[in-house]
């Protein structure tokens, strides 16, 4: 059934929400007015959740054979603190994740207690994901979302909830005073709607008051330390992490990630001429660092021959490989430079910008079920780059990038107010509605119990399903009915409360071996002066001038889709996947309502049932690593494809070689690198150059069979068009296990070779 779990959503355009949005902006901008004369303190930091980069399926498609083989760039966790003085903080936590973890929210929010108090709670911490399809999975607590990694990975799981507790005190050790300014700006080619069928079925009068049919809106906030300036910037943006297919095995930030790291760099190198130069969009770090060389080409070959690939070596563990490379401009008493791209309302929203093709005719899908020839699994939407996933996540990564760097370089509009919150927690399963009636008066609905509809399993344009599956599909088949009735036959008040869905999967009312849905769920608003953020399991929106309202996808817990009552009747991929019934939106509505009125009131709010602790329930079926080997006369680190003798490179070029190595799940390499490349200074002081962290730069890892105990690492450099010239090699780092379990690290050298 691991397929049948498909591609894991968010929410939906600004539409589907503009109800709740327009009355909670009546509430918000009384609130709004009362300043406070006092500064900010600001604090961010960040922190390295990459997680183990083999073995571990990867969360998002649900593509059983999307199975974890190296990094394509590392994951981070990325969080501002923004604090009155004497008064209230809040926190916000930006994951290169596929979306926030219930159970990873509970246990960090337990450390934050032990550490601080009752100084940060949930009610005044959000955790949000990207949506990055390409991060390793089993870091969730309910069955539903972890049966194609297996069931539960300790490994992922705790490497978040450290990166996000170690990225939180980073923010909290950093606050001074400073000030934030916030503003918003277009992105037109950033995403379009996977979705338009359902889209259309929104009645006309409500579709006439917006441009289009996604939102392309970014807001953006800049924070500005009182003594050393610019300090960071976050931004919500609504597209999907999926320009990174189903097929991708390469751990990544996809799009939003890519964007993030071009803006670090890009602020550690701000003003190079190099900035927008063709593909080379950010300037590298090595072209600052190091001198003009002026050796001639001849006395380069020369040196570079004098060093070639030796035995590998043992090694202490090198944990600040990256953080030095990373930080060679950088002030050492300064804090770094962070910036997050986050998810937003990016439910239907999709970044494979060029539309939806079959992959045996070539012709555009059909319009409203998107299949070739009545086939889901022969449709597929097409990024920027295609057929060149990389291309097209540095593309849909580098339009971000640009829209933020001009809204940053721009940005006027200073935050002043309170920092105030509301919180609670709601059992989405059973919530009484109130919808008004045609006329006058209303009527009183209820939510129901998740559950999947068939249209779920179909998937979308971004990772369609298989079997005979398809959007748009209100009746259901026989027989993948009788296979659900196997493993939970839904009763008919469940089947009338989610109609017109046909449910596949009640996973609402499915129980063993412990819960396979979420019912309770938290809603959150966060608010800083003028700005107001609506930390949500999924939601979206706009307000006028006078509040700058975001919607926080994916945030402290995950609950899927939500869509309009209209959608919902279409049954495509989203209404399907919108766990508690038609009446959904009309539940977020009206429950954050209440939540904003509480909060211009300055009421208390009642917590709600608490969610449950699943932790000591979870079954993960994932293999340790056993050992690790090389055949007989190999060391751990020795090359095994090198450099051809004496090359020479021109930037642009590809540079592979092959090691000898171990799996990277026996040291995760968090905050460190498996792979470097070093710049020759001098006649022998080599210079970190590029890392784990740098786009131009692939780790693969393969075994030569499932079983084996040996592997291969294959890393990869593009070199970049900035590359300084002159003498180069490329250093694998990793860890292997032997049968006694003891964890020994080693290195790898290639020969040295000549960039001109």
């Amino acid at each position: 059934m691991g397929l049948i779990t498909q591609q894991s959503p968010c929410l939906q355009r600004p539409s589907m929400v503009i109800c709740l949005l327009v009355s909670a902006l009546l509430l918000l901008q009384k609130s709004v007015g009362v300043e406070s004369a006092s500064n900010y303190l600001i604090g961010l930091g960040s922190y390295d959740i990459t997680g183990p980069a083999a073995d571990v399926n990867m969360m998002g498609y649900a593509n059983t054979a999307q199975i974890a083989s190296g990094v394509h760039f590392r994951l981070r966790a990325r969080t501002f603190i923004v604090a009155e003085p004497q008064g209230n903080r809040i926190v916000f936590v930006n994951l290169d994740a596929c979306m926030a973890s219930q159970l990873v929210t509970i246990k960090v929010l337990e450390r934050l207690k032990a550490r601080y108090g009752d100084l940060y709670t949930e009610k005044n911490v959000a955790i949000s994901g990207i949506h990055t399809h390409a991060g390793p999975g089993g870091y969730l607590q309910y069955v539903i979302y972890i049966v194609t990694s297996l069931g539960f990975v300790r490994q992922s799981f705790d490497v978040i909830v450290n990166g996000i507790e170690k990225s939180i005190i980073q923010a909290h050790e950093n606050l001074h005073p400073g000030s934030i300014f916030v503003n918003k700006g277009e992105i037109l080619d950033a995403g379009v709607n996977r979705s338009p069928s359902a889209y259309l079925n929104n009645p006309a009068a409500e579709r006439s008051k917006y441009k289009y049919d996604v939102d392309k809106e970014m807001t953006l906030l800049k924070f500005v330390d009182e003594e050393w300036g610019p300090v960071g910037s976050f931004n919500w943006f609504a597209t999907h992490g999926t320009s990174m297919s189903r097929t991708n095995s390469l751990v990544s930030g996809d799009n939003k990630g890519a964007a993030a790291r071009f803006m670090e760099d890009w602020f550690d190198h701000k003003g190079s001429e190099n900035l927008y130069s063709g593909t080379d969009y950010v300037p590298q770090r090595v072209s600052n660092i190091i001198p003009n060389v002026h050796q001639n080409y001849h006395e380069l070959l020369d040196l570079a021959s004098s060093f070639q690939s030796p035995r590998g070596q043992p090694v202490t563990r090198v944990s600040s490989v990256t953080r030095r490379v990373r930080s060679v401009l950088r002030q050492a008493d300064k804090p770094a430079f962070v910036s997050a791209f986050c998810q937003s309302n990016c439910g239907d929203v999709s970044p494979n910008v060029l539309g939806a093709f079959c992959t045996d005719t070539g012709l555009p899908c059909d319009f409203n079920h998107s299949t070739c020839g009545g086939k889901s699994e022969l449709c597929y939407g097409r990024g920027p780059g295609y057929p060149d996933e990389f291309e097209s996540t540095r593309v849909i990564g580098e339009r971000q990038f640009k829209k933020a760097v001009d809204l940053f370089n721009s940005a006027t509009e200073q935050l002043t107010g309170k920092v105030e919150y509301r919180q609670t927690f709601l059992d989405f399963s059973q919530l009484k509605v109130k919808i008004p009636k045609q006329g006058r008066g209303y009527d009183t609905v209820k939510t129901c119990p998740a559950a999947m509809g068939f249209s779920f399993a179909a998937g979308t344009t971004d990772g369609p399903g298989a079997f005979d599956f398809r959007q748009g599909d209100d009746e259901g088949n026989p027989f993948w009915m009788l296979v659900r009735d196997l493993l939970k036959k839904p009763n008919q008040t469940q089947v009338d409360c989610q109609y017109p869905k046909p449910i596949l999967l009640d996973t609402g009312e499915m129980k063993l071996p412990y819960d396979w849905a979420p019912s309770i769920l938290p809603i959150q608003i966060l608010q800083v002066g003028q700005l107001v953020i609506l930390a949500v399991p999924g939601g979206n929106g706009k307000f006028n001038k006078d509040v700058h309202v975001v919607i926080a996808g994916l945030s402290n817990a995950y609950s899927q889709y939500v869509t309009t009552i209209e959608e919902y009747q279409v049954q495509r991929y989203e209404g399907a996947s919108t766990l508690f019934g038609q009446h959904t939106l009309s539940a977020y509505i009206q429950e954050f309502k209440k939540l904003a009125s509480a909060l211009v009131t300055e009421n208390i709010v009642e917590p709600g049932p608490q969610p449950p602790d699943l932790l000591d329930k979870q079954i993960g079926l994932l293999p340790p690593v056993i050992v690790d080997g090389t055949p007989s006369g190999v060391n751990f680190g020795d090359v095994s494809s090198d450099v051809p003798q004496n090359s020479t490179l021109k930037r642009g070029a590809m540079v592979s070689v092959t090691f000898w190595s171990a799996c990277p799940r026996n040291d995760l390499m968090t905050e460190g690198t498996f792979s470097l490349v070093e710049f020759l200074q001098g006649q022998d002081s080599w210079i970190p150059a590029y890392d784990d962290d740098d786009f131009c730069l692939r780790f693969k890892w393969s075994r030569p069979s499932k079983l084996s105990t040996q592997s291969h690492a294959t890393i990869e450099w593009r070199i970049p068009e900035s590359a300084t010239p002159g003498v180069y090699r490329i250093r694998h780092f990793g860890a292997s296990k032997g049968l006694l379990g003891t964890i020994h690290h080693f290195t790898g050298s290639s020969r040295a070779f000549v960039v001109a």
